[in-house]
């Protein structure tokens, strides 16, 4: 499953040195003449509104016109996609499109108002970065190996929180436990705050999380991070390795963030913004801003963020069939 996920990922960091679009590339489509709207699919103050923000000011400057931030939060992402999916197909609206919405959704949620690849035309992926696996200090398990070890020997003793039921940290514990052969219990909460607070106070012995919420208190030594479900080392948690090198490739797992406008826009108008958003994600002080969130700047073609979408679609579909997650 895995390997090809890598390879789209790879093949949409490569085309990311495709030459730019003169700034006047819009003008000579005659677009955009009035403001975008980017839909930010979750609240203000979520990780997706905050890359929203950030992109839409030098998009602005780019485009020659302003891009204002929408949040269109509820249903675990699908509000928001949904209003882009039927919004008109002028270029004047897009959104960040998410792995939950767009890859996990479909398979999770009996009925969802939009089909992921129908309904959506691909812009630009932005940026993706692993879950990590944490536990409580005082686990008796060093490394992954001891933990494998002490979950096979007390089978249904331990269990992990997440920050819901579909969210990447619990479909990351369920193909963990799946690749290992293992039984933890999940134990879903309404976020990632409450999540790893029980796992800080040694009610929950392990969670998988993206990294932000989790640093302050792996520096501290109140966690103890034993995986990086991604395929490369973490700089600020140089000496936690990642599946691949524990003996468990193929438990990446990479939550992504990208763009996204509805089916049947101008291909000339997807162009334009792949190009702008490539320039966009270049610049240093994006890619620190972005780093400082958790994921590392990674564009692409549209048709390279199409493959990751449709290899992830098959991915979590195949994991919540296995683990018996039923429709929620």
């Amino acid at each position: 499953m895995h390997p090809n996920r890598r390879q789209f990922a790879q093949a949409a960091v490569a085309t990311a040195v495709l030459p730019l679009l003169p700034q006047v590339a819009g003008a000579q489509i005659g677009w955009p003449q009035r403001p975008v709207r980017l839909i930010a699919p979750f609240s203000a103050g979520s990780t997706v509104d905050a890359m929203a923000r950030l992109i839409s000011t030098p998009l602005s400057a780019l485009l020659g016109q302003s891009v204002v931030v929408d949040n269109r939060g509820g249903a675990g992402g699908n509000i928001g996609v949904d209003a882009v999916a039927k919004a008109a197909p002028d270029g004047y609206t897009l959104g960040i499109g998410t792995t939950g919405p767009l890859a996990i959704n479909p398979s999770l949620m009996a009925r969802i108002p939009y089909h992921p690849i129908k309904d959506i035309a691909p812009v630009s992926l932005l940026a993706s970065g692993p879950i990590v696996l944490v536990c409580f200090p005082e686990l008796p398990a060093r490394n992954i190996a001891e933990l494998v070890v002490l979950l096979k020997s007390n089978p249904r003793k331990y269990s992990f929180s997440s920050a819901g039921v579909g969210s990447t940290g619990h479909l990351a514990g369920e193909l963990f436990k799946l690749r290992t052969g293992t039984h933890i219990e999940h134990v879903p909460y309404r976020g990632n705050q409450e999540a790893v607070t029980d796992v800080l106070g040694g009610q929950i012995a392990m969670t998988f999380s993206g990294l932000p919420p989790l640093l302050a208190q792996i520096q501290a030594g109140k966690l103890r991070a034993l995986m990086v479900a991604g395929d490369k080392r973490l700089p600020a948690i140089q000496d936690v390795p990642t599946a691949a090198e524990v003996g468990l490739a193929g438990t990446e797992v990479m939550p992504w963030y990208g763009v996204i406008a509805p089916a049947g826009t101008s291909p000339d108008v997807i162009q334009v913004l792949n190009r702008h958003l490539q320039t966009v994600m270049a610049r240093a002080d994006m890619a620190e801003k972005f780093r400082a969130m958790g994921s590392e700047p990674q564009t692409g073609t549209p048709q390279a963020f199409s493959n990751l979408i449709a290899a992830d679609g098959r991915l979590w579909a195949d994991v919540i069939k296995r683990a018996g997650i039923p429709p929620q």
